[in-house]
């Protein structure tokens, strides 16, 4: 009796644990997770699964939903990535000088955030300020991603949708549904997006 009590009491702490573990990994609402390391978690490339924390839909252009941006289905596995990270941050403040140290920060200034962004999907080894973006990459748009930079400010395109720290509403890392003029700034790509 007393060594069927123990197993019956061995799996029910197994059951809680489960339990425990399987409510601490879901979001509603399509919230991502919050966190830096969201971004590590990888997924089958082509599965065209959306998950609350990689929400994808259909086709080659993102959508902003309740602030969370969307990677199209269509997109290389490294722009999803690149869109699933900057999730991630899109409610810290803006911190001038934020991410340069590390891509672990409290808060994101511009170029910070752009590079959080490109970390996340592996296209960038070490945080970059707007400067050093003018000579990044390739010259011009890419298909996937394009950088807006110049010495003052940096912003991004990705999968049609643009990921900012000014615009209207609050500062600091945003997906922007306005379109801002890219007068004044050099566009950049990362090779092959």
């Amino acid at each position: 009796m007393r060594v069927s009590t123990l197993v019956a009491l061995g799996l029910s702490l197994s059951a809680l644990a489960g339990a425990s573990v399987a409510s601490g990994s879901t979001r509603t609402h399509g919230a991502p997770a919050s966190g830096g390391a969201a971004y590590d978690q990888q997924t089958s490339p082509g599965t065209g699964t959306s998950t609350p924390s990689r929400p994808t839909v259909p086709g080659t252009v993102g959508r902003i939903r309740g602030g969370v941006a969307y990677a199209p289905d269509a997109a290389p596995m490294p722009v999803k990535r690149a869109i699933w990270a900057a999730n991630v941050i899109r409610q810290r403040p803006y911190v001038y000088g934020g991410g340069h140290g590390s891509f672990r920060s409290n808060g994101y200034d511009c170029s910070g955030t752009v590079s959080y962004a490109l970390h996340g999907g592996g296209l960038l080894r070490s945080p970059l300020d707007s400067s050093s973006f003018e000579s990044w990459g390739q010259s011009g748009r890419g298909a996937w991603i394009t950088v807006y930079t110049n010495p003052g400010h940096a912003w991004a395109v990705i999968a049609g949708m643009r990921l900012d720290t000014s615009g209207p509403g609050q500062r600091g890392p945003r997906w922007r549904t306005q379109s801002r003029s890219s007068s004044g700034f050099v566009s950049r790509h990362p090779v092959g997006y």
